[in-house]
């Protein structure tokens, strides 16, 4: 599989990914074959890209989940662009809890972890991904944290909105003549903030918990201490939520960090971010699941076969090597043993013989993959 831009894509290319309209209509299926009719779509919706598959290499697994999560993502960064321009434009909020409540009728009130999957981004739409991503995932851990609606609902709209001062990247200048000022970082963030209070004045928690998440995630780099501040819930699981997805996104410009790496780096950080938070995130996504491999820090490879509840970076796994089962929750034997990281594939996504697995009484839940249609 690999990501082909736009300008060289080809016809004949087969599709890796399903491609959708901002309505969630599906336009191109799985394994489809490129036309020129389908090249000029593509170019047309403003895609830096898609993914093809190799000419001989068969179409990865899906789930169904997997499939809704994609086509939900692609109808909900339509309406976020669309809101978060009306209120850069006029300092008014039209649809911010009308997207939010879709969002947590979706995924904020499940009881299973899904699979995150990361689309690539431009600069252009790159804000907009972000926020929707920031917004679901933090709509799954505070339904596992169990706060209240209404807490949910400010934290999920606060996700939205809280990089807005990010798309105001120009002012004018009335003293040079009406030229475009291009704004710093600190000045777009200052005018973010003062644009929220005004948009969401009947809303100040929703000002709050950007502010906040705003000075924990500044405190990274700056080493500022802010134990004395009371930070409300949603502002640490916003913090959370952000860095995750800022880390494991897809860029053109940047390999992005594995699910682990994120992961390491937030237990890494409990100043930070808080531990019960981080454990809200793990119940919501899956990371070391049956079927990822996995690279040791002693540079052998393993696979793992089952997951790990109490700690999720000790799983059960199977030994490249010799074909040996390793538990690493048992500390008295493997102490020494850990994970580095993720042996990735592309896009992330893992397949494995389920029914072996059953055979050798390891208890997996099994997944309901889409069928590819025969072209």
């Amino acid at each position: 599989m690999r990501f082909i831009k736009s300008e060289d894509l080809k016809t004949g290319m087969r599709l890796a990914r399903p491609i959708y309209n901002k309505n969630g209509v599906l336009l191109y299926e799985r394994n489809s074959k490129l036309t020129l009719q389908g090249i000029n779509s593509v170019r047309n919706f403003g895609l830096l890209g898609i993914y093809i598959l190799e000419p001989a290499e068969p179409v990865p697994p899906m789930t169904r989940a997997d499939a809704e999560f994609e086509r939900f993502q692609t109808m909900c960064v339509f309406s976020i662009r669309e809101e978060l321009d009306v209120i850069a434009d006029t300092g008014r909020t039209q649809r911010a809890q009308m997207i939010a409540s879709n969002i947590i009728k979706n995924y904020g009130h499940m009881d299973a972890r899904i699979n995150f999957l990361q689309n690539l981004r431009s600069k252009e739409d790159y804000i907009y991904k972000h926020s929707l991503n920031v917004a679901i995932l933090c709509a799954m851990m505070t339904h596992v944290m169990n706060m209240k609606v209404e807490e949910q609902m400010e934290t999920v709209q606060a996700a939205l909105v809280h990089d807005i001062g990010k798309i105001m990247r120009f002012e004018d200048e009335a003293a040079a003549g009406g030229v475009l000022i291009d704004m710093t970082t600190e000045i777009r963030e200052e005018r973010g903030h003062a644009l929220l209070e005004t948009a969401f004045s009947t809303k100040p928690n929703i000002k709050r918990i950007c502010s906040q998440a705003y000075k924990m995630l500044a405190s990274m780099k700056t080493g500022e201490d802010i134990s004395s501040i009371r930070l409300v819930n949603g502002a640490r699981v916003l913090a959370v939520a952000e860095t995750y997805d800022r880390m494991t996104a897809m860029k053109m410009d940047k390999e992005p960090a594995s699910e682990v790496e994120a992961l390491k780096f937030l237990l890494d950080n409990p100043k930070v971010y808080h531990s019960k938070v981080v454990e809200a995130l793990i119940q919501s996504v899956n990371i070391l699941v049956p079927g990822v491999s996995v690279e040791l820090n002693t540079g052998e490879k393993a696979l793992v076969l089952a997951a790990n509840e109490a700690d999720i970076l000790r799983p059960l796994i199977l030994m490249f090597r010799d074909n040996s089962v390793i538990d690493l929750a048992d500390m008295e034997l493997y102490e020494d043993l850990e994970i580095r990281d993720i042996m990735r594939t592309l896009d992330n996504r893992h397949v494995m013989d389920m029914d072996l697995l059953k055979k050798n009484g390891i208890e997996v839940d099994e997944e309901e993959y889409v069928e590819i249609p025969i072209i």
